[in-house]
């Protein structure tokens, strides 16, 4: 309960010369929403282009691959971190994507809830960490992620190096249109990551520094979904 609200707004109205205020909550009118209007009318080849410049931005490795060049793409590129152990979300787009022999060849953990501490234990000392984006931010170079018992934020924070398969049918303008994806969705994640890239920072002098923790380099694996 708000008590002497009305009495504490008056005294300020009269300090400042003006009439009482009204507490009736004000009509609010939209009219103008500029942010929709952001490479509104950008087809998803531009949008790609305008993903592909913020990249280098970013200090993040953009590849681009068929879905049946998915598998070649990615052992390829865990090989190019080091190999080493690798860890993954237990996401079944991986199994219909073909990727999980991929994984056979190296030293792997599935993230799973049953797994309990064995998940960060794992992701700690892995050098790979590997995800699919759910929604894909042209604009900023960003891809977010919906942390579940089934997909652990440590996997993108953790590990040395981070990898995430990007659906092109993923690639959304900017932040508007994630926000409308999570606003129509019927069950939200209390955890939403945003993640642009490696790690990075500029907090001493102004300097940027790449990798200061995990992950400390970044590749975006960009399929076709066909």
């Amino acid at each position: 309960m708000i008590q002497n609200r009305e009495p504490f707004l008056q005294t300020i109205a009269a300090r400042l010369g003006r009439s009482a205020p009204s507490l009736t909550k004000p009509e609010r009118n939209w009219k103008h929403l500029p942010q929709h209007e952001v490479l509104n009318d950008a087809s998803i080849e531009e949008l790609i282009e305008v993903l592909r410049e913020q990249c280098l931005n970013i200090h993040t490795t953009l590849k681009n691959c068929t879905r049946h060049q998915l598998p070649e793409i990615l052992n390829e590129t865990i090989a190019d971190y080091g190999g080493g152990r690798v860890i993954y979300s237990d996401d079944p787009r991986f199994r219909v994507l073909n990727v999980l022999p991929v994984f056979d060849q190296y030293e792997h953990l599935k993230w799973q809830a049953a797994n309990g501490e064995q998940n960060i234990n794992f992701a700690e000392q892995a050098n790979v960490g590997v995800v699919i984006s759910n929604v894909t931010l042209a604009e900023s170079g960003t891809i977010m992620l919906q942390a579940s018992p089934k997909l652990g934020r440590a996997i993108s924070f953790l590990p040395e190096n981070s990898i995430a398969i990007i659906p092109k049918s993923s690639i959304v303008p900017r932040m508007t249109q994630a926000a409308q994806f999570l606003r129509e969705q019927s069950h939200v994640s209390s955890c939403i990551n945003f993640i642009t890239g490696p790690s990075n920072s500029a907090d001493i002098e102004m300097n940027l520094v790449v990798g200061v923790h995990g992950p400390v380099r970044m590749t975006y694996i960009l399929m076709e979904d066909y």
